[in-house]
């Protein structure tokens, strides 16, 4: 089986400066005081994902998921280590990215498609396909910067969803949306999944990771501390005695029925 990932000692940092004002920086600089810090969001982290594996990608708020999603889609770069993919990427990683705010749903679908590599034929053979999934209605030819989180959310995914993709990325893809397009979107992943392609999903709802994905990689405070058996990782967390209450009884039952 073909590596689709594979990362290798990957480490993101970041910069966190501790004064605002070029005066504030002199003065503390004069002190002889720090003036910034790093922090490494991502540490030295290594793993390698197999093509058609689906993979969660789980752990605490602020222990690097979203980061290291990043580092594998290409939008950032690790500041030491390598990460290597097989062929084109696509998903929902952040809500409205790559919209432009002043153009319509319509356009941002057509500059959308070209990020991910589609050309204007490839874009109008799907772009009935992805207004009806996104089902925005009359508002597909407004502003972008007038829709809601919502509705920004559902035309996004509807445009990654449509890609003819190997890799596929999704971030808190539930977190955003009514019940019902959130069963659409569950029910979309797993057409995905079928069809052989490799999946990275990062959520905190258990139920629909163990519906999802046979994998689970955690991450704490930047660091891997668990890579193995999907509902092996759920429990090493302790996400499986959230229940109700941190959860939400809406993704219990998501991921239970879909």
């Amino acid at each position: 089986m073909a590596e689709a990932i594979v990362a290798q000692h990957v480490t993101k940092d970041f910069v966190l400066r501790r004064h605002k004002t070029f005066k504030q920086m002199s003065v503390a600089k004069m002190r002889g005081q720090k003036t910034v810090d790093r922090f490494n969001a991502v540490d030295d982290v290594s793993f390698t994902i197999q093509q058609g594996e689906s993979v969660g990608l789980m752990g605490l708020n602020g222990s690097g998921k979203s980061t290291l999603l990043k580092v594998i889609s290409g939008v950032m770069r690790p500041n030491k280590g390598t990460l290597v993919t097989r062929g084109r990427i696509a998903g929902l990683i952040a809500t409205g990215a790559g919209f432009q705010n002043q153009l319509s749903g319509l356009e941002n679908i057509y500059l959308n498609a070209a990020i991910y590599g589609l050309n204007e034929k490839e874009t109008k053979s799907v772009l009935d396909e992805i207004i009806d999934f996104a089902d925005i209605g009359q508002f597909i030819d407004q502003p972008v910067g007038t829709y809601s989180s919502g509705m920004s959310s559902r035309l996004g995914f509807s445009i990654a969803v449509h890609v003819d993709c190997d890799i596929f990325l999704a971030d808190e893809i539930l977190a955003v949306g009514d019940k019902p397009f959130k069963r659409k979107c569950m029910n979309k992943m797993m057409e995905i999944r079928e069809s052989g392609r490799t999946i990275v999903y990062v959520s905190h709802a258990a139920a629909s990771v163990q519906k999802m994905c046979d994998r689970v990689i955690a991450l704490e405070r930047g660091r891997l501390v668990f890579d193995g058996d999907a509902m092996e990782g759920i429990r090493y967390l302790h996400y499986e005695d959230d229940g109700e209450e941190e959860l939400g009884i809406s993704d219990a039952e998501l991921g239970a029925d879909v």
